[in-house]
């Protein structure tokens, strides 16, 4: 967990999209760990339109980071961790109010927390497939920033209105979710700092957990209890997902202020059929405000915990 505290609490100008990158290659130092990072070119040609979107209204360049653990054979499916790596959050065009925005070099702690995990992995060395994808950019306001209202082509090829700017952590995970399908998984989790509205929800107590199959979800579950990085299982149900509706596009971005957090699981939902997947929201056990204010390191412990747990199994 020091190594994921170290670049969420990193200053956005000293932990750029290209930073966390190197950081990332600098894992693949490690015995069984190999480390590709794909570049602006790489992700058009992949068709990641709601990633790119995001990104265009920053002069720092994207990165999508592909980080692979091989502990054990080829044959075995790997479990897949989707880490939110917004760098930095102003909101885009739908701008963030002034106050605290600088706790917004915390948006990319999901991503964070999958450089630890991969570290935690190295010294560990279990006996599990594990590939770890970040999808890291900032969210800012140039003259080329999308607009409310733009609509943008997904990599599954589903269309996206963007109502709202600041709801962008989706869009970046929703097009990494349909690049981990080529690893056939056993299961997918991200890990994102989504919502306040989870904030509003569970407080800094438990992070929201979301999962489509109970399996997944109950074994999430009893990994955070027993390390002691607790999450609270959060419901999917589909009337969730009906604020997404939009007349000019296949889905909305924004689903409302009741129930935020859900919806926002919900349209990262769409983009999950072809595997296990299961959703961490870690806005509000991320990091501390007031005069506590850093990264707490979490949900690192639950993660290796789970994926220990994991590798005992099979």
């Amino acid at each position: 967990a020091e190594l994921t505290k170290e670049w969420a609490n990193r200053p956005a100008n000293h932990a750029t999209p290209t930073l966390l990158a190197q950081a990332a290659q600098e894992l693949a130092q490690h015995p069984k760990i190999t480390c590709e990072v794909l570049g602006p070119k790489e992700v058009a040609k992949l068709g990641m339109g709601a990633f790119m979107a995001v990104a265009q209204g920053s002069d720092q360049p994207l990165r999508f980071i592909v980080l692979k653990y091989n502990g054990a054979a080829k044959a075995k499916a790997p479990t897949v961790l989707v880490g939110k790596g917004i760098t930095f959050d102003c909101g885009g065009i739908s701008i963030k109010p002034a106050a605290e925005m600088d706790e917004m070099k915390f948006d990319m702690s999901g991503a964070a927390s999958v450089l630890g995990v991969f570290r935690s992995l190295a010294a560990l060395k279990p006996a599990i497939n594990v590939v770890g994808l970040i999808a890291a950019c900032e969210n800012l306001v140039n003259g080329s920033a999308v607009k409310p209202g733009d609509v943008v082509t997904s990599m599954s090829g589903q269309t996206i209105e963007i109502l709202n700017t600041d709801a962008e952590g989706r869009l970046v995970l929703c097009d990494a979710l349909t690049y981990a399908e080529r690893f056939k998984p056993a299961a997918v989790v991200d890990i994102a700092t989504l919502t306040g509205a989870c904030v509003i929800a569970l407080g800094g107590v438990r992070s929201g957990l979301f999962a489509a199959q109970d399996a997944l979800g109950d074994a999430l579950y009893a990994a955070g209890e027993a390390a002691q990085d607790s999450c609270w299982r959060m419901p999917l149900d589909e009337e969730y997902a009906d604020g997404l509706k939009t007349n000019f596009a296949d889905v909305a971005n924004l689903g409302g202020r009741a129930g935020g957090s859900i919806a926002a699981a919900k349209f990262l939902q769409r983009f999950t059929e072809k595997f296990p997947w299961a959703h961490l929201d870690i806005a509000g056990t991320a990091w501390k405000s007031g005069a506590a204010k850093g990264a707490t390191g979490r949900p690192v412990g639950l993660l290796v915990e789970y994926l220990m747990g994991q590798a005992q199994t099979k």
